[in-house]
This record gives C-alpha cells, structure tokens and sequence, in this order.
C-alpha cells in the first residue's frame, strides 16, 4: 500500500489501534478513534469470533468465515457515531466527516483565502495573468490592477476529480450545483513602460503593478478587497538566469507539485527565468522549478548554445553518446516503441559529423532541428525493450547513458536450472519500522511484516534460479524513499520490484475491492508491470485490480525498469485470508519467481 501523502501516489497509511486481539475478541483495525476525514463514507475494518453476530449502530454485517468484516457506511458532514457488538462487547467509533469545500458566505462577502493569485507573480509582459475568487452565486465580482478593471466570470459548472479516483473507478467529472467560483484573466502591458507612472524602469528592475483589488457587487451594494498576492513584469531587457543545483533539479508543468512532471534536468542545466509564482521559477523552455533547486547566475547571458558534433562511446555495461555544447541546457526525454528520443532545448545545430559505431543497443540515429531552438535525436534500438538511462552535464558536455541488455536475455529456455544466472534483480518490501505500517487488515496485521515476508521468499526463489539479488531492507527498519531510490541508482539492476498490498481511501469499498495491481512509471517498465500482472492472475487465478501509469517514488528511476506490485488489498477480508496464509505466500512467491524469469526469457 502506497502512503498517499507521503509518496505522492495514493491510497492513505491506516493508523494502528491495539493489537490486543486475544485480550478483546471484537476488534476495530480501522477507523481509530476520533479519526477525521473529508470523504463521504468510511469502512469498518476489524475482525470477531466467527461464531455469533456482529453488528453495527444495530444492523447486523456479514463476515467472511474467519470473522473479519469491512463494511461501508456513509458520513453526514460532522460528527459520526458507530457502536459495533459482539455478544457483550462494544466497541465505540467517533468519526468526523469535514468539508474539503470553501465555505461560501451568505452575504456580502468573498470566500476566506479563496482570493487568487495567493502570492507573488512576475511575468514578462504581454502574458495572460489569471485572477479567481469564491463568492455567492448571481454576485459581479471584477478585479482592479492597475487601473484596468477585469471582470471575472462563474466558471464551468463542472469539478474535476483528484487523481486517486481512478483508483477507485471514478474519473467523470463531478456537477457543480451553484456558481460560487469566478475566474478571469488578462494580458499585461505590452512593455514594461506602460505602468501607471508611464516610466519605463532601469535596467533589470521589474515594474510593479501592485496588488489586485477584487470588488464585489450585490444589490447595488460594492465592497472591495485586496488580494494577497503582488503582480510584478520582468524586464526583457536583463532576465535572470538559473542554474540547477539539485542532483537532479524536479520539472513541472505548472507551479505546485500538482502539476505533472517533466524530464528532471541534470545539476548544472541553466535557462532563462521568465516568471515566478511565490516559491517557483518558470523557465524558458516551458518548465517550473522550485527556487530551492536552482542558483540564479549573476550577470549571465541568456542560456543558448550550437552543437557540433556529437559521439558514442562503450563504457562496462553501457553506451554513452556525448553532446559537447557551450552552456548545459535544459533536455527531454521521451521513449517510444524501439526509439528513444532526446530534445535539446535553447539549442541549434551546426552539425556535419556524428560518429556513432556499431552497437549493443542502437541500430541507427536520426535528427533534426525542430525549431529555432529545439534539436531533436532520436535513436532506433535494436531492441523494444529499454533497459533504462542517465543523463549527466560533464562540463558543458551532455553525456547521455544508454544501458545494454542483461548478458542473459537471448531466449533463455525456463527449463535450465539457473536461467537467471547473472542477473542483478532488485527488491524492495514495502514500508517499515515503527512509523511506517503502511495498511492494516482486520486482525492488524501489518502490511509491512507481509511485504518483509513476501520479499524474503521472492529472493529466495529468484536465487535458486541463479540471480543475484539485493534488497532494500532485511528487517523491519525504518527507510525512507530517498534511500531506496539512491540504492536503485547505485545498483543498476537489470530490473527492481517494490512489493506491496493494497488498501484505498475512505471512500473505496474494501469488501469488492480486490487483486492484484502494477504501477509503472517510464515505458521501459511497461512490458514488465503487465507482464507480471498478467502472469499472477493468470497462474494463481486471482482477480485483477488492474495495471497503471503512477507517479511514484519507486517507479521513477530511470537507470533500470522498476515497477510496484501491489498483490492483493490487506483491507479486504477475504484476501487477507491468503495474505497470511504461509501456504499460499509460497505459491505466490514461486509464481513472482517464475514470472520473472518468463519475462526475460520473452523480452527481445
């Protein structure tokens, strides 16, 4: 189960109450007490004698035939009570459902903090800036900046839902029943001259154009209200320049961790800054970066530079191709069916001469400049599975790596006794140490000791087939993400596998939620996730709870195809019965195994 907060995936940590089961033979694993939530319904996870009855505030639930229960009720927004029975014990649950939605005020009045922007933002002129504010329905609501008046409009009457709903099988936008929330934008001035005091600024100095004015209007009656946030235009005449500090500084679409991620751009990239939101930077190649992440370069010149030339290389276990060019800039990737693509930005060509070899993973190279400042090389592999990739600046140099297959993948028959015989597999059990549980069944049992368990036995079937594998963790230690990613970067497996189960968010149904998930991340893991997923389901004739793309800590690296298991839901009675079943983690530790092993042997 993946920490929904802390992980940025989904799903929540189930807080632990007593494992005291013998002592009190009703047992509650979740909600614990005066548990907060804003979802509309909760599920009851816990555990009773089979024999006798248990019910809820009166209503009798059914059990599977060990005793565990996970039945959902709904929430009224407040405060919820649940009194469960069993024979003469009761246990008793307080849990408050809160609204996740802005209070909108009867009279006369904006939202509180619905006021946006929130914080400081520069741009270059010319730009759209975008204004919103939360207000009673049928209000005029406009914005002053610098002496314009903007109006804002109600928006769309429709929501989009969170990310994790599609966990939960829900993805349709949800109706709005009123229109409280108005949004509109406008371009800034043309020029950094055009401000109220009509004097152009000294060079490099930004022109403030202070802070919005929102007024609102309701039966002939006007209030205004500043806004938080400071607007600001940057000169074109001296912008800024950034380096990236971080190994590796993290690319968004937009300013918050919201937003999706790009390629990360190696330490020492540099771009021109054309903007900020509060904490981040936007740059010129279309990027937003935290300001923490970057130093801004003093006196620099705008982050252009030409290429030349470029070469390949073979060092142990992978093919580099350098880029010689003045100045790191900033780069994409993106790989396809039997190509991997990579984008030079702020970049142009004055190339006659590429020396590229014969070798283990590329078949051919082809570019192009896709426009003014975009360079584009796209290499065709001799193979459609990608074994991962590194992207460094030597210098000024881009040296990008190109792992090369596993010395045995060529059709190795599953019949030999060691077919993974050199292969480094990487494995990571899920969660650990006392302030990471991960998910609870009914009898709080915790998910971490079923990923340790799982973990030791998948190794062990993998060396008997002859690979070489490492784990993050042998016992049951705390450990964070960062650590275990660096080890998939310093190990460079040829493949790693974080294994976990499952749970959902209060608003899933842990009774007919059920099976087993894969989470990949960059295509090169894609082949494996369904692969492994197909397998399970197929051998050991579980459901499916389905495969997806995830942004998650342990399928982002890139040096190798990492995928998460999720093999069944600790929430739901009936596959928490197999997940503790010693019989039954053979037979799936066997099935990973031979999974595994049937997918190298597939891979071409």
């Amino acid at each position: 189960m993946i920490k929904f907060l802390a992980l940025v995936g989904f799903g929540i940590i189930l807080a632990i109450a007593s494992v005291a089961v013998a002592a009190q033979p009703l047992f509650v694993a979740y909600p614990p007490a005066n548990h907060k939530t804003i979802a509309d319904r909760i599920f009851l996870i816990g555990t009773a004698p089979p024999t006798g009855q248990v019910s809820v505030n009166g209503q009798q639930i059914s059990r599977t035939s060990a005793g565990h229960f996970a039945p959902t009720f709904p929430l009224q927004l407040g405060e919820n009570v649940f009194s469960l029975r069993y024979e003469n014990q009761q246990v008793q649950l307080k849990v408050t459902r809160e609204s996740n939605q802005p209070e909108v005020p009867a009279g006369l009045a904006f939202a509180k903090d619905s006021l946006t922007p929130k914080v400081d933002v520069a741009s270059l002129p010319g730009e759209y800036i975008c204004f919103g504010a939360i207000a009673p329905a049928n209000a005029r609501v406009a914005v002053k900046l610098a002496g314009v008046d903007i109006p804002l409009k109600a928006r769309s009457q429709v929501e989009l839902p969170d990310n994790k709903s599609v966990l939960l099988g829900e993805n349709s936008p949800i109706a709005k029943s009123s229109s409280e929330q108005y949004q509109g934008c406008a371009i800034t001035p043309p020029n950094p001259g055009e401000n109220e005091s009509n004097s152009p600024p000294s060079k490099g100095q930004k022109v403030d154009l202070g802070v919005p004015v929102f007024e609102l209007t309701m039966n002939d009656q006007t209030i205004s209200q500043p806004g938080t946030g400071k607007i600001s235009l940057l000169s074109p005449a001296e912008l800024e320049v950034a380096e990236i500090t971080a190994d590796p500084g993290v690319a968004r679409t937009g300013a918050s961790t919201d937003f999706s991620r790009m390629t990360p751009l190696p330490k020492g990239t540099r771009a021109t800054v054309i903007g900020r939101e509060g904490e981040w930077i936007r740059l010129d190649y279309g990027a937003w970066i935290k300001a923490s992440e970057v130093r801004i370069v003093k006196d620099a010149v705008p982050a252009r530079s030409i290429i030349r030339s470029a070469r390949s290389r073979q060092v142990s276990g992978w093919t580099e191709i350098l880029f010689p060019l003045e100045i790191p800039v900033p780069v994409t990737v993106q790989e396809g069916e039997r190509t991997f693509t990579l984008t030079l930005y702020n970049t142009t060509a004055q190339t006659d001469i590429i020396r590229l070899d014969d070798d283990p993973v590329i078949s051919r190279l082809a570019w192009q400049q896709i426009s003014p400042l975009q360079v584009q090389y796209t290499f065709n592999l001799k193979s459609a599975q990608q074994w991962g990739y590194k992207l460094r600046y030597d210098g000024t140099t881009l040296v990008l790596s190109l792992k090369h297959p596993p010395t045995n993948t060529s059709a190795v028959p599953t019949s030999e006794e060691k077919p993974l015989s050199g292969i480094k597999i990487l494995i990571d059990p899920g969660h650990g140490g006392p302030q990471d549980s991960g998910g609870v069944g009914p009898t709080g049992y915790r998910e971490k000791t079923a990923t340790l368990i799982m973990s030791k036995l998948v190794r062990e079937e993998l060396v008997n087939r002859g690979a070489n594998v490492v784990m993050t963790r042998v016992e049951d230690v705390d450990l964070d993400l960062p650590p275990r990613v660096e080890m998939i970067q310093k190990e460079e497996p040829a493949i790693a596998i974080s294994i976990h189960y499952n749970a959902l968010p209060d608003n899933g149904d842990a009774i007919n939620t059920k099976g087993v998930g894969a989470f990949w991340f960059h295509p090169q893991a894609h082949s494996l996730a369904m692969f492994l997923h197909n397998y399970l389901v197929a051998k050991l004739n579980r459901p499916s709870y389905g495969v997806f793309w995830n942004n998650l800590a342990m399928t982002r690296p890139a040096v190798t195809p990492s995928v998460l298991m999720e093999l069944g839901f600790t929430i739901n009675p009936e596959e928490f019965e197999w997940i503790v079943n010693p019989t039954e983690q053979q037979k799936l530790a066997s099935a990973i195994a031979q999974g595994v092993t049937e997918w190298f042997s597939s891979v071409k």
